[in-house]
């Protein structure tokens, strides 16, 4: 194990299926950043096929690189290339043995779906008795499906938490798999994170790159661990530390307020999503979406309680439907496109008296990866945010990126339209 002052943790994920892209990983991003919530470092995360041999080369690995946990996700099912339990159990140097009481348990959840199920009597009971076998000295986690999770005694080697791979049941065992002795044991020797989280709008990341360099000339960064990523269209830079250099985060967080305030809009964790949806508290918004095709009214409908708020939207896709439904004037668009700011200030006008909302935003563009010209090239994008009593706030920027890049940023945009408008 690790003889550091840190706990490090490594998680494999199984599943053929992740590996030929058929579907994305939900679970190691999942797993890390709880991990991380606990003061464990994460120093790799894998992803392997279903062949034994890969599993076990991924658990060796890890126990070579001296971590302290792992946690893998996947291979706990009832079919024969489900072998997780059986690999962990020969990682661990321990044998197989049969949880009486948790084939009972499991043969009580199957009974309740024996109607749906393809499975015979006599593979049944198969299935449950080979999901009822665990590693001799495992604590097992109630299923939240019907496979137990495991937790694996480190011994001379590491922990190994091991769960089912879909991600609701692997998130509803994660607090139970926690508490079991052994993941406590080495929990406990976890020093948590602190730190901030800082939210900006509109600014390069190379700004952002720039300021750490010109800090870090000044002032000893290194108990920092600093990262930065653009997603959503917003730039993050996630700033942990240990207990002690708490004088040092302090400083690089005011530092970066002070040249780059007027683009962050968030330094309590908070998101924009949170942010627009406290501004519309006593306050209806009308959407009207062209390119977006209704991701807008999507995102803000996304938490409960929205229905409060968003009145409704209107996907306005065609010149004809952007007429009728939302009044905007035909000479509008003939005269300046139906990608242009006059025609988004119509549509978020329209929005406000077809809803009898407060607020009206309105997003049209050309998002690709044809359609665009000279004039309006692709990823030119008009969002306009209007108000009942008047008060207006537009952009129309060019955004880079594919389709999928376009309409996910003009939607990140109109919120910040949303907030910025609502603040004034």
């Amino acid at each position: 194990m690790n003889s550091g002052e840190h706990v490090r943790a490594g998680i494999v994920v199984t599943g053929t299926e992740l590996l030929t892209g058929l579907l994305a990983d939900r679970n190691g991003p999942w797993v890390a950043q709880q991990l991380g919530a606990h003061g464990v470092e994460v120093a790799h995360l894998l992803c392997v096929g279903d062949r034994p041999e890969d599993l076990d080369s991924a658990l060796r690995f890890l126990a070579d690189q001296r971590v302290d946990l792992i946690v893998t996700s996947g291979g706990l099912g009832p079919t024969a290339d489900d072998l997780t339990a059986e690999i962990v159990a020969r990682f661990a140097g321990v044998e197989l043995c049969l949880d009486e009481a948790m084939e009972q348990q499991i043969a009580a959840i199957l009974a309740r779906f024996t109607h749906l199920s393809r499975f015979g009597p006599e593979a049944l009971r198969a299935a449950n008795h080979k999901q009822a076998m665990v590693p001799e000295g495992a604590a097992t986690v109630d299923p939240a499906g019907t496979a137990p999770g495991l937790v694996v005694p480190a011994g001379s080697g590491p922990t190994v938490i091991v769960l089912p791979g879909p991600p609701r049941e692997l998130q509803a065992m994660w607090e139970p798999a926690l508490a079991t002795g052994p993941a406590r044991a080495v929990l406990e020797r976890a020093q948590p994170y602190s730190g901030v989280l800082l939210r900006l709008f509109g600014l390069p990341e190379s700004e952002i790159a720039e300021t750490l360099r010109q800090v870090g000339a000044d002032v000893d960064l290194s108990p920092l661990e600093i990262t930065t990523c653009l997603r959503r269209f917003e730039l993050e830079v996630d700033v942990r530390h240990r207990p002690g250099a708490e004088p040092v985060c302090k400083t690089l967080v005011s530092e970066i307020a002070r040249r780059h305030g007027r683009y962050l809009f968030s330094s309590d964790g908070s998101s924009i999503d949170d942010q627009v949806a406290a501004l519309l508290a006593g306050r209806r918004i009308g959407l009207a979406e062209s390119c977006t095709g209704g991701l807008l009214a999507g995102r803000l409908t996304e938490r409960a309680g929205s229905s409060a708020y968003v009145a409704g939207g209107i996907v306005s896709y065609s010149d004809a439907a952007k007429i009728e439904l939302l009044d905007v004037p035909s000479g509008l668009i003939e005269r300046h496109g139906a990608v242009s700011p006059q025609v988004a200030r119509a549509m978020a006008d329209g929005a406000v008296q077809h809803f009898g909302a407060e607020i009206g935003c309105g997003i049209t563009g050309v998002a690709g990866p044809g359609g665009g010209s000279e004039a309006k090239p692709v990823g030119y994008v008009c969002v306009c945010v209007t108000t009942a009593d008047g008060a207006v706030l537009a952009r129309d920027p060019v955004l880079p990126g594919d389709r999928t890049d376009v309409r996910e940023r003009s939607v990140t945009l109109a919120m910040h339209l949303i907030r910025q408008l609502l603040t004034r």
